[in-house]
């Protein structure tokens, strides 16, 4: 409103600069960016992320099951993040809980079996306990499939941050722009000083 306001008053205003008036639309115009085309660009990149999420939750849907396991033993070593045969997924590593490790078997939708070493899902463990995992066809331990909420919570994370950035990026350029209309005035001061300094205060001379 400020901007729009002093865009006003410059127009015929005696005092005013040629630098005045396009420093008045140049703060106009930013005013209008981040208003208008900021939201609007978070708009569309969070619209962008969230039908990828989307699409990936599907997929991930489609390809991972949750298929029963019976605790075999203790694990006698650290996990290392193999099972016998295949390798695990590194998400269900990185989202597994902190929980005793031990060795459990299962049947892959393949009808495949295995056994390999992953977190207890009760404390404490009890061989022949059975619990439910997460693989892919062929049995291999993966994470847990992405849901269609938490996948709209990081669209929407992607599309406040792209707004804040445009945002940003346009109030950067109006500082520059800024800038650089103060070096020319400064500029321009010192030539009509030089002009104009040696006759300062002389009888006659027009000042």
């Amino acid at each position: 409103m400020w901007t729009a306001t002093g865009v006003w008053r410059w127009r015929r205003n005696p005092l005013r600069r040629p630098t005045d008036l396009f420093e008045a639309w140049v703060a106009f115009a930013a005013l209008i960016c981040v208003l208008l085309v900021a939201p609007a660009i978070g708009t569309v990149a969070g619209m962008e992320v969230d039908g990828t999420l989307q699409r990936a939750a599907r997929e991930q849907r489609q390809e991972r099951y949750l298929v029963p396991a019976v605790v075999v033993r203790p694990a006698a070593v650290p996990p290392t993040g193999t099972t016998t045969g295949t390798e695990a997924d590194p998400s269900a590593q990185r989202q597994a809980p902190q929980r005793t490790q031990i060795v459990a078997s299962w049947t892959a939708p393949d009808g495949s079996s295995h056994q390999g070493t992953v977190p207890a899902a009760e404390e404490p463990p009890r061989t022949g306990d059975r619990f439910r995992i997460w693989t892919d066809t062929q049995g291999r331990l993966v994470g847990r499939p992405l849901d269609a909420s938490s996948a709209s919570a990081h669209a929407a994370v992607v599309g406040l941050a792209a707004a804040l950035a445009a945002a940003a990026l346009v109030e950067t350029v109006r500082r520059l722009v800024v800038r650089r209309l103060m070096h020319r005035r400064y500029i321009l001061l010192d030539r009509a000083w030089a002009a104009t300094g040696p006759d300062w205060g002389r009888a006659g001379a027009g000042s």
